[in-house]
């Protein structure tokens, strides 16, 4: 399961604890903004996991985490839920289609795709507010189906690659139906939590997590979950802005060398 003569192996303990620490901070930047993965994924590799662990074991720790953002964010009512019947569906949909599509499809336009029009955006969301202002909810509700059919491109890519899916999702109801940045992060984590099902499944049936491990991840990832998503709650827009800005470079690289490595 873990490499052989790896720093996992090696120096177990402090290894462990140094990936609790890396689940905190995941924890509590993927609630404000997403990004888990971007953190999580090159720290198992680094450590000694093998690429089917690390992502499963990422599945693991992001999901449980999750939870816990979106507890404290259905609390202060800040979930827009007229979108999200369709928008669970098709997000699970989507990641299924995209985690079966995997290994036959050319994944490098998938990428050039995304490293074109994730920057955009994310400019885009940054400066609405300069030229429109934040639509009603009757405008919200038009705008169901066009949401479910992005939170199915979102899920496919989800299921197809994943890195920054929390920030695609926020950008993309922050674009569709002018949202707040906090209402947008909410309603995200309800859509990403279904994307990422399918995958989290099919990595346990897999054996890929090690669930032993993963339990004072979880507890790491939960809390800082939680501090984050009440950061996210109390305070004005601008920490969201800024931590996504900051999810985005670092999803944009990772594509960029996702991209060029191929």
């Amino acid at each position: 399961m873990f490499i052989e003569d790896s720093f996992l192996t090696n120096y177990f303990y402090f290894a462990t604890c140094f990936l609790i620490i890396l689940c905190f901070v995941a924890g509590y930047i993927d609630s404000i903004a997403g990004g888990a993965g971007l953190i999580l994924i090159p720290a198992f590799l680094a450590v000694g996991m093998n690429p089917y662990l690390a992502l499963g074991q990422e599945k693991l720790v992001s999901t449980m985490g999750t939870m816990s953002a979106i507890r404290n964010f259905i609390k202060s009512k800040s979930v827009v839920w007229e979108i999200i019947p369709l928008g669970i569906v098709t997000s699970l949909i989507g990641s299924i289609i995209g985690s079966n599509l995997i290994l036959v499809v050319e994944v490098q336009w998938v990428y050039y795709v995304i490293i074109v029009l994730l920057p955009f955006g994310l400019l885009l969301t940054l400066f609405r507010g300069l030229f429109v202002g934040l639509r009603s909810n009757i405008e919200v509700k038009q705008h169901r189906i066009l949401t479910a059919i992005t939170c199915l491109m979102v899920g496919f890519y989800d299921g197809f690659f994943g890195p920054g899916t929390g920030s695609i999702f926020i950008i993309s109801l922050c674009c569709i139906n002018g949202m707040s940045p906090l209402n947008a992060s909410a309603t995200s984590k309800i859509f990403n939590l279904s994307s990422n099902l399918g995958a989290f499944l099919s990595f346990f049936m897999a054996n890929q997590m090690a669930v032993a491990l993963g339990i004072p991840m979880i507890i790491a990832s939960i809390v800082g979950n939680h501090i984050g998503s009440m950061h996210a709650i109390s305070a004005t827009g601008n920490i969201i802005k800024n931590v996504l800005v900051l999810t985005v470079v670092m999803t944009s690289l990772t594509l960029i060398w996702r991209f060029l490595s191929l």
